[in-house]
């Protein structure tokens, strides 16, 4: 998960303003029995869990698994990657390491990370959200275990729908034309989206059948030029249009929370904490956000978003794997998911339990999260976003002629970088 992504959940997390469960957030204690004063070391990501939550659990399971003490080291995102890679290449690795979802592969590949195929049984994965688990797994193996989601939803101005005469969120892709098209009207913007917000992009393709990629017989092609990715991309084009968003940056340039504070902006697609910095920057839009999940092609199936979060994983290299899994299977459980999702309005790793969120923000983002993808599982999938190859067709094909051939271009260049031996 970008780091970007993930600050907007930790403002969700603000913004949830809620206390810690007071219940245990561990599974119930085990029959294991650990040598005496062993301590393990965890590395969870700043603002992925409050004070009190981190606190709770610590208690909890040093109380469960006695003679065991939690040594939680908090990280921060700027220079993660390498401090990561540098520890799975060491012989004094934490034991448990919260990552990015979609950094799953890269440290994998590394052979630093263990293989944790065995307990996917145990932990339930046939619950798991697609977009998380997905990313974990890498040629058939699972190296790492869902642990929680963001995704984005509609964030949209309950006054401007009102006075456009819009009594409910639309809950197809045609609706959500028709519905942005009467918002587009008297001055306002029927939608705040940017040339290159690729990840909504992505949506609709996946929604079309496509992907960004594809691997066949374990060679890369890039995705972009197929029928359906095209015509994800001429959705995005048609709904671009219906606002005044720049067809060459993205929604942090400017920042599209600013954007929509002034008003006359009914709609944006943004994780529900991005509420909180439009809230933020116009007070008297507090308690005028609406938030639906991101519409279908059908009415019974929300449209297709890129599932942000963390995963899980026990370097090799960790002195304790077992009490290592026994934390991993802590935290990955329900008692602990459904206490981090109630405080932390984050969706949970399971599908089941999708409803512990009652928020209209969070409720709309597990609704969505049901339809969630991730990006290409490769280990240079981080080099196609660092060159900005799917923003640069973005923007080409938003204000050029020949789109197919722009996206012919693009495809060869994700495959070329996907395909570099590392």
């Amino acid at each position: 998960m970008a780091p970007r992504f993930l600050a907007a959940a930790a403002v969700l997390a603000l913004a949830a303003g809620l206390t810690a469960c007071g219940s245990s957030s561990t599974e119930s204690p085990t029959d294991s029995t650990a040598p005496a004063a062993t301590a393990l070391t965890v590395w969870i990501m700043r603002d992925s869990m409050s004070d009190a939550l981190l606190g709770t659990f610590e208690r909890d399971f040093e109380a469960a698994h006695q003679g065991v003490t939690l040594d939680v080291q908090i990280q921060e995102w700027d220079g993660i990657g390498q401090k990561v890679t540098s520890a799975l290449a060491s012989n004094d690795a934490p034991d448990v390491i919260e990552v990015g979802n979609t950094q799953v592969a890269e440290y994998a590949a590394s052979g630093g990370v263990k293989d944790l195929t065995d307990k996917v049984t145990e932990l339930q994965g046939a619950d798991w959200l697609p977009g998380l688990a997905d990313p974990g797994k890498i040629d058939g193996k699972q190296f790492g275990i869902p642990w929680y989601a963001a995704n984005r939803v509609v964030i949209y101005n309950k006054d401007l729908f009102e006075k456009a005469g819009v009594t409910a969120p639309p809950a197809t892709r045609d609706e959500w034309i028709d519905v942005t098209t009467k918002l587009n009207a008297d001055g306002n913007q029927g939608i705040y989206l940017p040339g290159q917000n690729w990840y909504t992009l992505a949506g609709f393709i996946w929604d079309e059948g496509g992907d960004l990629a594809v691997n066949e017989g374990g060679t890369w092609k890039g995705g972009l030029d197929s029928p359906q990715a095209l015509a994800g991309i001429d959705f995005y084009k048609k709904l671009q249009a219906l606002g005044e968003g720049p067809k060459d940056s993205d929604e942090a340039n400017p920042p599209q929370a600013d954007v929509f504070a002034k008003g006359d902006v009914a709609q944006l697609i943004s994780s529900p904490g991005g509420a909180v910095a439009i809230e933020k920057a116009n007070p008297d839009l507090a308690g005028k956000l609406g938030f639906f999940p991101i519409p279908g092609k059908t009415a019974d199936k929300p449209g297709a978003v890129f599932t942000g979060g963390s995963d899980l994983i026990i370097p090799e290299a960790s002195k304790n794997p077992d009490l290592a899994y026994e934390v991993i299977k802590a935290l990955a459980g329900e008692k602990f998911q459904t206490a981090m999702a109630t405080e932390m309005s984050y969706v949970p790793n399971r599908v089941s339990l999708g409803g512990v969120l009652t928020s209209e923000g969070a409720a709309a983002m597990a609704k969505g999260a049901a339809n969630g993808h991730a990006t290409p599982n490769s280990a240079n999938w981080a080099a196609v976003e660092a060159k900005n190859v799917i923003k640069e067709y973005m923007t080409t094909y938003l204000t050029g002629t020949n789109g197919a051939a722009e996206a012919a271009k693009a495809s060869q260049v994700i495959a070329d970088i996907l395909n570099t031996k590392s």
